[in-house]
């Protein structure tokens, strides 16, 4: 009878003055031992570029049992984040991560990590993601990478990209699903005591605000007019009276001062209007899309969902702690 198959090697880099809590993810998910799930498990190597102590943030320090030798050999390879996202990636990193996708490994970052994997080359060409405050960053570092801010994670087969922090629990709880199935995955997260698949994308958990307006030049009173009129009709010709504009004038500087149209700057407006509205009170979705002035429940329902990718309701389910009660005592609304 042949030996069993040794058990897949993880790697996982730990760099000086990182984060603890991306490399604690990688460990808690593929370092403990689980006999009980009836499936081969890992071999998590954590490793990092020089010997010696680790900084963390928090003030304590880490040291890694592995070098680069062994994260550029492992069947999947995680980068859980960079020291500095505006910084050079070292050269040896470079070249490790280069020989293990070239190796045929898993290439994996999570929030930050993209950076690194962008500088490696692994990313050109392709759709990835990242922690969408870095999202602006990264694509003006590396231009060629189709940067998508909007989602949790971005499977690309042999390289995968998540958003930022807890994102992560969402990828590698996919990399196991990957591996073993739903079962196994959802055993994992029941553990964990997460979700095994979460609604919607990074888009609701970006900081979300009706656009702040000043100055007194054209564009800006039409601003400031649609804010005050968000919860009635308007059109275009409504913005440009307001600008005192040509509404072909109109539309030509607003392009050239937001990059958008004026319509859908309205709808954005309106989105970020009901998001507190969500959160904070019992109305039915219905009545809320009708106080930031959608038309329908059915127009406000696919704004939402096209601009967050998550619907209302879940939106509110996620983004609200009941003051009285219990969750099933809070009206909902679908």
């Amino acid at each position: 009878m042949p030996p069993p198959a040794p058990p897949p090697t993880v790697a996982v880099l730990a760099f000086d003055r990182m984060s603890p809590f991306e490399l604690g993810c990688v460990v808690e998910i593929f370092g403990l031992p689980r006999p009980e799930l009836g499936v081969p498990w890992y071999d998590l190597k954590v490793c990092a570029e020089t010997a010696g102590p680790l900084r963390a943030v928090g003030g304590f320090t880490l040291h890694a049992e592995h070098g680069l030798d062994t994260l550029a050999s492992a069947g999947t390879v995680i980068v859980p984040g960079v020291a500095d996202v505006r910084g050079p990636v070292s050269a040896p990193l470079v070249a490790a991560l280069r020989q293990a996708h070239e190796r045929g490994a898993r290439m994996v970052s999570i929030c930050s990590g993209a950076f690194a994997l962008a500088a490696a080359g692994l990313l050109d060409g392709r759709e990835a993601t990242t922690h969408w405050k870095y999202a602006p960053l990264l694509r003006e570092r590396f231009p060629t990478v189709q940067v998508n801010p909007s989602v949790l994670y971005v499977d690309g087969g042999d390289v995968l990209t998540s958003a930022g922090s807890a994102a992560g629990l969402d990828l590698l709880l996919h990399l196991i699903r990957a591996d073993h199935g739903p079962g196994v995955a959802n055993a994992v997260a029941r553990r964990l005591v997460i979700p095994p698949h979460r609604e919607g994308g990074q888009a609701q958990y970006v900081e979300a605000a009706v656009t702040p307006v000043g100055g007194d030049d054209a564009v800006s009173r039409a601003m400031s007019w649609a804010l005050a009129h968000l919860a009635h009709p308007i059109t275009v010709a409504d913005l440009a009276r307001a600008a005192s504009l040509s509404e072909r004038s109109f539309i030509r500087h607003f392009k050239r001062q937001t990059g958008t149209s004026p319509l859908r700057w309205v709808i954005a407006q309106r989105i970020a209007a009901s998001l507190p509205l969500l959160e904070s009170t019992a109305a039915p979705v219905e009545e809320v899309g009708a106080a930031v002035g959608f038309e329908s429940p059915v127009t406000f329902r696919h704004h939402f969902t096209r601009a967050m990718h998550t619907t209302p309701s879940a939106y509110r389910r996620t983004f609200t702690t009941p003051r009285t009660g219990t969750p099933e005592e809070a009206p909902r609304s679908r």
